[in-house]
């Protein structure tokens, strides 16, 4: 099954962290993105939120409904989100709106086994695809792409 990380795009500075919303370039990204993936993902997926405004201004422009669970939330944790999202014995295609540091630590951990701390940028998505093959358990990279690569293919 696929879990694609998709960070929350560009948002305004503040000291509510939770409160802080998409600045007007961080809607575009995220509404180019979301056009995007809208062309790419199957029936059926799962979008998730945080409860952070922008985390949600980000999937709303992909979906009218999705779910905000709290487990996503900026000081997330590795285990917490594998175990709030069941990936990847869910059985569908998860979009997960989030935050660094916890998408480039969880894309470290699924794909390399490590508890590495990769950069994701803002508004990025690294789609990952989980498979079994031979009895081994795989995790392949299906796409990373940033605002400024998609812009830059248009």
């Amino acid at each position: 099954m696929d879990l694609i990380l998709w960070r929350h795009a560009e948002a305004e500075e503040g000291s509510d962290d939770l409160a802080r919303a998409l600045t007007h370039r961080g809607r575009q990204q995220a509404s180019n993105m979301a056009h995007w993936l809208r062309t790419q993902l199957p029936d059926g997926y799962r979008l998730l939120a945080s409860e952070a405004r922008r985390s949600q201004q980000t999937a709303a422009l992909l979906a009218k409904s999705y779910e905000v669970l709290p487990a996503l939330n900026p000081d997330a944790g590795v285990e917490q989100v594998l175990q709030a999202i069941n990936w990847p014995a869910v059985g569908q295609t998860i979009v997960l709106v989030g935050h660094q540091p916890y998408i480039g630590r969880l894309a470290a951990s699924v794909m390399s086994e490590q508890p590495l701390l990769w950069s994701v940028k803002k508004g990025a998505i690294w789609w990952l695809s989980h498979r079994e093959k031979h009895g081994i358990e795989q995790v392949r990279l299906k796409a990373m792409l940033t605002p400024a690569l998609l812009e830059s293919m248009r």
